[in-house]
């Protein structure tokens, strides 16, 4: 009977501690749900529930390789945007339990509705899938993607008849474009490298190889230091431009109450990023110290004129002066506009 007894207890004691863990994680699940949408900015409290910290003699928090035991949002551990998370929760009789979770980190500055007019239009060649878009003086260079049809072209503004056309072969598909010097450095979208060019007559004249942390290819720009690369995540990478395969920073990008991904084509202009997000008709000015979202620029009025489907997108920025020009995947025209505020 005694051992029976004892049994039992040992039963009811184990069932009673699950229960407990349970009740913990649930209580914890519910708060980090209740927190995705509203979202946390730097420097903001982790207010975990009584339910967890009475019942924890520690808790961290993991993410990646880091680790730490600070409950608030440091900015030297987490990024803006998501960030995936494990909460680690060790009880006052040593044993540990754990709990998967997101934390959005937002801007905690509202970025600013910027406003445009066009003043111009230009034609574009509708058959140019525009992946990557840059001005010099009145000269367009432009990187085209699908493959097989995949090319660098540099065509003057005004016209739609290339000066000078590089194909690429057949299975690359080209991507975001930038001017570095007399050079020209293009991406490819899943083949991890990049072609670089004789600006002048676009021959190639070398190849790069990206970072291990780069899955793909997309956007590309450059603010006379770096590099600046986009890869379809919320993250834009500085590389050095004489070994684009160095990282020598990253930014997350996140506005103040949205976390952006999918960042695709880019543009430098006067201290600032400029980005399409695709199959979103809007471009974002990025704080490229910090990742945060400043302002945005909504184009739905243009881009509907010419967007059926998923492909034939915004998708080009360039700097005219102090005017913008936007175009797109497969578009006839290209847009000069003045910025209005």
């Amino acid at each position: 009977m005694n051992n029976r007894f004892l049994l039992l207890m040992l039963a009811f004691l184990f069932f009673t501690a699950c229960n407990k863990d349970k009740e913990i994680l649930n209580t914890l699940n519910d708060y980090n749900l209740s927190m995705e949408s509203k979202g946390y900015h730097f420097g903001d409290a982790l207010n975990l529930p009584a339910e967890v910290t009475e019942n924890a003699e520690s808790i961290s928090i993991s993410f990646g390789d880091k680790e730490t035991s600070k409950l608030f949002v440091d900015p030297n551990f987490f990024t803006l945007g998501d960030n995936a998370v494990t909460f680690n929760i060790k009880k006052k009789n040593g044993e540990i339990i754990t709990q998967d979770a997101t934390i959005n980190v937002f801007a905690k500055n509202p970025e600013v509705q910027l406003s445009y007019e066009i003043i111009k239009e230009y034609p574009h060649d509708p058959a140019n899938f525009v992946q990557g878009f840059l001005l010099e003086g009145n000269t367009i260079y432009e990187s085209d993607g699908q493959k097989g049809s995949s090319r660098i072209i540099k065509y003057s503004l005004g016209s739609t008849t290339p000066i000078v056309s590089t194909p690429q072969p057949a299975e690359i598909f080209s991507e975001g474009a930038a001017i570095v010097g007399d050079k020209i450095y293009q991406l490819t979208w899943m083949h991890k490298k990049g072609f670089i060019y004789n600006k002048s007559d676009l021959s190639l004249i070398g190849e790069f190889a990206y970072p291990n942390v780069v899955g793909e290819g997309w956007g590309l720009t450059y603010d006379g230091k770096n590099l600046i690369l986009s890869d379809g995540t919320k993250n834009i990478y500085f590389l050095q431009p004489n070994n684009p395969s160095v990282i020598d920073r990253f930014i997350s990008v996140a506005g103040h109450t949205e976390a952006y991904d999918r960042l695709n084509e880019l543009e430098f202009h006067k201290g600032f990023i400029y980005a399409n997000v695709w199959q979103k008709p809007i471009i974002l000015k990025i704080n490229p110290a910090n990742g945060e979202v400043v302002g945005k620029f909504d184009f739905t009025e243009i881009a509907k004129k010419h967007t059926t489907n998923e492909d034939d997108v915004l998708n080009g920025i360039a700097f005219k002066g102090e005017n913008m020009l936007v175009t797109g995947k497969n578009w006839d025209k290209i847009y000069e506009v003045v910025i209005k505020n």
